[in-house]
């Protein structure tokens, strides 16, 4: 079994101690070779960090970390494609600024920045620095180049953590920007001492204001020529990592191609730039290897109490409207100090991708990148318009009806199952939002959290049918109403030929005519049978 590096994220302990390395340098060198400042965008956990400590390596001349190499324990590390470059490995004087660390306090942010730069002040005996964070930024990269006679590089990680972390906290945002403003702003004026810089963060740093003196930094974040910079392509899946694939297709009884489907509908569906190249979650997709099990890795990572804090300070919206919502270009560059315009910190977070591109009007169709992303982020928002912070019995006794279902095609039990959970809604929940929309949007959100195969209002030719579940043996079409009769949503399928479009499909249509009573608080009546 190959060494995976789940969680490790220093370039240098990688080479050296065996683990796999997914080869990045093609795209460092061209980074490095054809510009100076640069700014990148990727939701967390998607390889930012090891790509700092790559280019870190890079610029310290650690050449012998590159070349074919056999470690201390006779792991052999294949060379990386930077070694077979013209580059002259020269050592160039580095800062790195990682500011992945949580604080207890927000002013401790300063003392981690002093803490910082004093360790490069006493690098370069700097002995009487000054007070003013930016004067003595200024005065480390002067120092730094005229010591070693080379340029300085710059590397700055996760800058943006505390600021997303006080989104809604006007002062205490005011604070984080005075402290980054004052550390960064020397590098507008610094160009002749600087190598490179680069810096990166969630969200586009035109959003929160902390570059702003710093306008010739390029964002590549979305430049098709650096869209696989972090994450795992489909072509690098199935050549360096087509050995461990393998390996997991053995240990799970399952064909490569099995295995590879499987990873593809988890993790895939990244998507960068308008050239649409798939990328994988690569922290879901090599603790997947490591393990051997393909689950909610990088969801379940602390990202659901995130979310939620989230959610309750954005505008109330549905799942159905996150699927193929259609964006302008300009919004992905919109100022956000609040989370009061959801889909870019939701695209940034990787909570949604690109799912495609319209060069004409220039616009940009988004939805969820893959399943992971899809079931996790539809049982987090559950949890928020239900205002419950843990599963209850009832909505576990529905995943279990729904699994039952997928196995035995029992419409009925699952039919009891609904209403049993319909039952359990808060009463003030229930109350404020009575009407049939609400009950067949909770009723989609939940079985997507299920992982069902499951459309909201898809269109036919004569309007739009409120769920289809297509399950393995059988695909069921629901109509619901408020204060009708089930029989008229039965004649509603009917009417507009809902199932129309599913007569080639091979599996039996069935329609379900649902109908909700106000003064019951629930399904009242329901009629299903077979279409055609």
């Amino acid at each position: 079994m190959r060494k995976y590096p789940v969680g490790i994220q220093s370039f240098h302990s990688i080479r050296t101690d065996g683990y796999v390395y997914v080869d990045k340098t093609p795209l460092i060198y061209k980074m490095i070779t054809e510009g100076k400042p640069y700014f990148l965008s990727r939701p967390r956990r998607f390889g930012k960090s090891l790509l700092v400590s790559t280019l870190e390596a890079v610029f310290q001349g650690r050449r012998e970390l590159f070349e074919a190499f056999t470690t201390e324990d006779g792991i052999p590390q294949p060379q990386l494609f930077i070694a077979t470059t013209s580059w002259r490995w020269e050592k160039y004087p580095v800062l790195r600024f990682d500011f992945s660390k949580d604080v207890e306090r927000l002013e401790d942010l300063q003392t981690i920045i002093d803490g910082m730069l004093s360790e490069y002040e006493n690098q370069y005996s700097i002995t009487s620095p000054d007070e003013v964070t930016s004067m003595r930024m200024d005065k480390l990269v002067r120092t730094a180049h005229a010591q070693t006679g080379r340029r300085v590089v710059v590397l700055v990680d996760e800058y943006d953590k505390h600021m997303l972390g006080n989104i809604g906290n006007e002062e205490n945002m005011k604070y984080v920007r005075s402290c980054f403003k004052s550390l960064f702003s020397p590098l507008k004026y610094l160009d002749d001492h600087l190598q490179f810089v680069f810096v990166t963060g969630i969200s586009k740093f035109s959003q929160m204001g902390v570059f702003s003196t710093i306008n010739q930094i390029e964002n590549i974040s979305m430049q098709p020529a650096y869209e696989s910079l972090c994450g795992i392509s489909q072509e690098e899946l199935t050549t360096c990592l087509r050995p461990d694939i393998e390996q997991m297709a053995s240990m799970r009884g399952e064909t490569y191609e099995q295995t590879l489907a499987e990873l593809k509908r988890m993790y895939d569906g990244y998507h960068f730039s308008e050239n649409m190249t798939d990328m994988y979650n690569p922290f879901s997709l090599i603790k997947a290897l490591k393990s051997g099990q393909i689950k909610k890795h990088w969801f379940d990572s602390a990202t659901p109490s995130a979310l939620i804090a989230m959610l309750r300070q954005m505008p109330p919206f549905e799942l159905s409207e996150l699927e193929g919502v259609v964006c302008e270009s300009e919004t992905f560059d919109d100022a956000f100090d609040t989370f009061q315009a959801p889909l870019p910190v939701l695209y940034q977070s990787g909570y949604l991708t690109i799912k495609d591109y319209d060069s004409d009007s220039d616009t940009y169709t988004l939805g969820f990148p893959n399943s992971e992303v899809r079931t996790g982020f539809a049982g987090n928002l559950y949890r928020y318009i239900t205002n419950t912070t843990v599963d209850n019995r009832d909505r576990l006794a529905l995943m279990v009806a729904y699994k039952t279902f997928q196995r035995t095609d029992d419409l009925p039990a699952f039919i009891e199952a609904i209403k049993t959970f319909y039952s359990s809604l808060p009463y003030q929940w229930e109350k404020d939002n009575r009407n049939e929309h609400y009950y067949h949007a909770l009723l989609y959100t939940l079985l997507t959290a299920f992982g069902a195969d499951v459309l909201v209002e898809e269109s036919s030719a004569r309007g739009n049918s409120d769920i289809t579940l297509k399950m393995p043996r059988g695909i069921y079409i629901m109509e619901l109403k408020y204060d009708h009769t089930a029989q008229e949503a039965l004649d509603q399928i009917d009417r507009k030929a809902y199932a129309d479009k599913y007569a080639l499909d091979g599996r039996p249509v069935t329609k379900v005519g649902i109908n909700i009573s106000s003064k019951d608080h629930n399904i009242n009546e329901w009629i299903a049978m077979p279409c055609g």
